[in-house]
């Protein structure tokens, strides 16, 4: 375990709260362009307890006995809800469609706009390296640390279409608008639609890096990736010696399966750990065991689902697999757990790992350093053989979450929680989980990301509703770009 206090000296100078930060201005070839401003104040707690208070605390404890976490694959909050016209959703359905050009430095033909007009499944994945998200939220490669922490230099996100372009020269700026800038219609994602409807869902959820996928899946188990930034050899050799999740819920005698849907193709999450390797090999079971132990009442007391990854016919919705499997996949999660005798003591935790390359018109914040390691990568189209490094100080992009439970509001949407050593409002992101998880399992925080991070015990209500649906809706394919 980690000393936060000691490692929080010499981290704290480099952070600013989120409200000071979130959103900046930008010249754009569209008014539309801009990011929209919001009050970034935090939500009234719909049941009035505080978060992290002793009755919210015991509240939660005493209604959740059993958590399952999904964390799907890379998607914004726009690009899966950006159609969905709920109000309180701060998505473009909302308020209005938002633009990048296809080239920053030399601003030629129309805007590139959000639309509503996507693909079940596209064919060219987007740019989710650091670098990428640099292009993506700063319009460079290489933005300069001490100006973004400074406040001097603020994310845009208008870079979206251009390094789609760079990244796959041979499409039009219009093919890449719709893939990296579109959004689906409320009726083809209805099942995102009726977690909106029947549940909680986050406006301000950011993952723990702006990078790719096994940084961000360590990150939110861990509160740190290491010092990784990329999906490197390490994942897959159980390479990583930092406390999880895993074993911090073993040391607390609490009960856990990893469920695996990677088929093979990857390492599960758990095994990123070489605590896993060698003590708790066994607690990684095939997906379909998920299903047998929801209907039979044989869940433990922390499920963790790693679905499958990443092409056509896989179900994390990472590209180029389709929406509407994600969805089947959480249909299948939802109603097993619906159907099943522990429905009453469950809380469904629905994420993503990270948005992916695709666009999102909110900024993403700046945020406390989980530890004093460094990420370096080359710069991309760099003649001189440039590097960039990332210290860890600043999120990544925004994605859908949802809280599914008997005990949350019915069609609540959440903005900013209250970061528990400031007292500010901040920013949801992947480590509030881990937050959350040692306040509900006495488990103290790994990092000081995770000591910042909102907690989420205080959308947890008193009473059990009796008006959740008994099954979701099955969704259609839709076409693909292909």
């Amino acid at each position: 375990m980690v000393n936060t206090t000691a490692v929080l000296l010499g981290l704290l100078a480099t952070t600013t709260n989120v409200v000071d930060t979130l959103f900046g201005n930008t010249t754009s070839p569209a008014a539309a362009a801009s990011p929209a401003a919001v009050a970034s104040t935090i939500s009234p707690p719909p049941f009035g307890y505080k978060a992290g208070s002793k009755e919210s605390v015991a509240n939660m404890k005493d209604k959740i006995k059993r958590v399952v976490w999904i964390l799907l694959e890379n998607r914004s909050f726009d690009n899966i809800l950006g159609g969905v016209k709920r109000p309180g959703l701060d998505n473009p359905a909302n308020r209005g469609d938002v633009c990048n050009p296809a080239n920053l430095s030399a601003v030629v033909g129309p805007p590139l706009c959000t639309r509503s007009k996507d693909f079940d499944s596209i064919a060219n994945d987007p740019n989710h390296s650091v670098t990428g998200n640099n292009l993506e939220f700063y319009g460079q490669f290489a933005p300069d640390n001490e100006a973004i922490q400074s406040g001097k230099l603020v994310a845009t996100n208008q870079g979206f279409v251009e390094e789609q372009l760079l990244s796959f020269p041979g499409i039009t700026a219009e093919v890449a608008a719709e893939e990296v800038m579109g959004y689906y219609s409320e009726a083809e994602v209805p099942t995102m639609v009726e977690i909106v409807d029947d549940f909680l869902t986050f406006n301000y959820w950011f993952s723990c890096i702006p990078g790719p996928t096994n940084p961000n899946r360590a990150c939110a188990l861990s509160g740190t990736s290491a010092g990784h930034g990329k999906n490197d050899d390490t994942f897959d050799v159980a390479g990583l010696n930092i406390t999880s999740i895993f074993q911090a819920a073993s040391e607390h005698d609490i009960s856990w399966l990893n469920y695996d849907g990677t088929n093979g193709a990857f390492a599960p999450d758990a095994l990123f750990y070489s605590w896993t390797e060698e003590n708790a090999k066994n607690n990684i079971v095939p997906i379909e065991n998920f299903f047998q132990d929801a209907y039979l009442g044989l869940l433990p007391q922390l499920s963790y689902l790693n679905p499958s990854c990443c092409g056509l016919n896989s179900n994390s919705m990472h590209p180029t697999g389709n929406v509407s499997f994600g969805q089947i996949f959480i249909k299948q999660v939802y109603d097993a757990l619906r159907q099943g005798p522990q429905w009453s003591e469950t809380l469904l935790i629905l994420t993503y790992d990270e948005s992916g390359g695709f666009h999102d018109h909110v900024p993403s914040p700046l945020a406390v350093r989980p530890d004093n390691l460094t990420y370096t990568e080359p710069v991309p189209h760099s003649p001189d053989n440039q590097t960039y490094t990332f210290e860890f100080d600043r999120l990544g992009g925004r994605m859908p979450t949802f809280l599914i439970s008997p005990y949350v509001p019915k069609g609540h949407i959440e903005d900013f929680g209250t970061d528990p050593e400031t007292g500010k409002a901040e920013a949801y992101s992947a480590t509030s989980v881990l937050k959350t998880l040692g306040l509900l399992w006495d488990i103290e925080d790994f990092t000081p990301r995770v000591s910042h991070s909102p907690t989420f015990d205080h959308l947890i209500g008193p009473k059990m509703r009796g008006d959740a649906p008994q099954f979701f809706s099955v969704p259609k394919p839709f076409p693909n770009d292909v």
